[in-house]
């Protein structure tokens, strides 16, 4: 029975093996893995919900500006709207009216992939508590791909706060969105290295083997890592 395999229940079941030690009194981490999943599940579900109910609003907003814009073009094909017309245009052209902002003046709003972006260079710079921040702000935004990137950063960052216990938790969340992608194999890693600094070498063996097998053809530095990890754990 392999540690998280291909079915969630069997999978995190995987932890539960004889002689595995936790990490402090606070819980078992394979608990905590469990009722990670299960937060998951239900986020996803409020999100769907949320989704919804923003999709009615623009349905709504959309009508509501349909009409406005309809019944203006009614009251300027009336006669109705020159005056209005001419009353703006004097503002306009009169001195004590104050200046239009230009839209050069408007602070560039950041993408996800700028905000990554910064996050990284913050985990370069051990700016920890930055790069948790901006891993953060995008997990909280639109659902997109950048999101798993978003994840195995937090991970990186809870790492870098020595918080092993969350880390682990957060690469396993980020394992578990793309198990097939190309963040599981370091977050797979991530997972074992974690289990290594909270003391549960067993566990980290197990992680270290699921690694094996899934990828048995891992990127050079991921074998290298896998080996060193090995050896911490005392692997057999």
């Amino acid at each position: 029975m392999g540690l998280l395999g291909a079915g969630m229940a069997i999978g995190i079941a995987a932890f539960q093996v004889p002689g595995a030690r936790a990490a402090d009194d606070n819980g078992n981490l394979v608990l905590q893995l469990l009722d990670r999943v299960n937060t998951l599940e239900e986020q996803t579900r409020d999100m769907r919900g949320q989704i919804d109910q923003l999709t009615n609003q623009v349905q709504q907003q959309n009508a509501t500006l349909s009409k406005q814009i309809a019944d203006m073009n009614f009251a300027m094909q009336n006669g109705h709207g020159g005056a209005s017309a001419a009353s703006g245009a004097g503002t306009a052209s009169g001195g004590s009216s104050a200046p239009l902002a230009s839209a050069d003046d408007a602070p560039a709003k950041r993408t996800a992939a700028d905000i990554l972006k910064d996050g990284n260079a913050a985990l370069l710079q051990r700016d920890y508590a930055t790069a948790q921040a901006d891993a953060q702000q995008v997990l909280s935004g639109p659902k997109s791909p950048r999101q798993i990137d978003a994840q195995y950063l937090l991970a990186q960052s809870l790492a870098g706060q020595k918080q092993y216990r969350q880390s682990a938790l957060a690469y396993y969340d980020t394992y578990n969105r793309s198990p097939h992608g190309a963040r599981a194999p370091s977050a797979l890693l991530g997972v074992a290295a974690t289990l290594v600094a909270l003391g549960d070498k067993a566990s980290a063996c197990q992680a270290l083997d699921k690694l094996a097998s899934e990828f048995p053809e891992p990127e050079a530095r991921i074998r290298s890592a896998e080996g060193i990890y090995r050896k911490k754990a005392k692997c057999s």
